[in-house]
């Protein structure tokens, strides 16, 4: 939503402002212009990229317009489970709990947080490091070093959309300029004719300039960025299982090991003591037991 606002103010601030000064929209609506521009931008940015980063850069731009990022439930939920799963790691013996890492989709701590289950790559990344846990010969500083490779990994490849999306933004002016000597080609092509028309065909080319630079420090620099920040929330969940699991490997109780997760959680979505109390203790946040009901 914040996205569309601050796309709307700008928009608009633009269109008002340039009718405030007495400019005539018909001049700076081109829309061959913005053709030239944006087709250009979409091939380049084709040939620059592999097909499955294209993909996502999609699927990342759509996720930065409807802010998908996780929130306090989904924290909860992501303590809940730890919480239980420590409890079995603590209490049953290696068999019991061999099943509900070997097969998560089948158990019943996992089927009591659907929200963090279908999470593929999440539900995966707790279940290696239970295993290593389970297995026992690991030392927790070795595991801390590969999670915190992992989890770089992680980031590096997530955040690829921003990089590719802030190429693209850094090479629209340029391709503005193209446009912009499109136009004057047409326009010079037409030097025979009346001022009032010759003059015409230059504001239409240097539209194109105003394009590109609109284009990219308008939207796609600040798409770019929102893309960066969405992604690094939604790794941000990895640091957390990370600061649990390690604590618990350190000797900490569970209840204590959920804690060291509850506290590298930003403040605007952390959630307090008691919540996280009540979601280890019920066995599941009541939006996770609604949705697996």
């Amino acid at each position: 939503m914040g996205v569309l606002i601050g796309l709307a103010v700008a928009i608009g601030s633009l269109v008002s402002g340039y009718v405030a000064m007495g400019g005539h929209l018909a001049v700076i609506w081109q829309p061959w212009e913005y053709v030239i521009i944006c087709g250009i931008a979409i091939g380049t940015f084709i040939i620059a990229n592999p097909m499955p980063l294209v993909k996502d850069t999609g699927r990342a731009a759509r996720e930065a317009i409807t802010g998908t990022v996780p929130k306090r439930d989904h924290y909860l939920s992501i303590l809940g489970l730890l919480y239980a799963l420590m409890r079995e790691l603590k209490n049953k013996p290696r068999n019991e709990v061999e099943g509900h890492i070997d097969q998560p989709e089948e158990s019943d701590i996992f089927k009591a947080f659907p929200s963090v289950l279908k999470d593929k790559d999440l539900t995966l990344f707790i279940c290696d490091y239970a295993r290593l846990i389970i297995i026992g010969n690991a030392r927790p500083h070795e595991i801390e070093a590969l999670m915190e490779e992992e989890i770089a990994t992680l980031k590096r490849d997530r955040t690829k959309p921003y990089y590719s999306i802030n190429t693209v933004s850094e090479a629209l002016p340029a391709l503005g300029i193209v446009a912009a000597v499109l136009g004057i080609v047409k326009a010079l092509g037409a030097i025979d004719q009346s001022p009032t028309i010759l003059g015409g065909l230059i504001a239409s080319a240097l539209v194109g300039t105003f394009g590109g630079i609109f284009i990219s420090y308008a939207f796609l620099s600040p798409l770019a960025n929102k893309v960066k920040a969405t992604r690094e929330k939604q790794t941000r969940v990895y640091v957390i299982v990370k600061q649990a699991l390690i604590a618990y490997m350190n000797g900490a109780l569970p209840q204590i090991a959920v804690e060291h997760g509850r506290k590298g959680i930003s403040v605007d979505y952390r959630p307090t003591i008691d919540e996280v109390e009540a979601a280890t203790t019920t066995g599941g946040r009541a939006e996770d037991l609604k949705e697996a009901a």
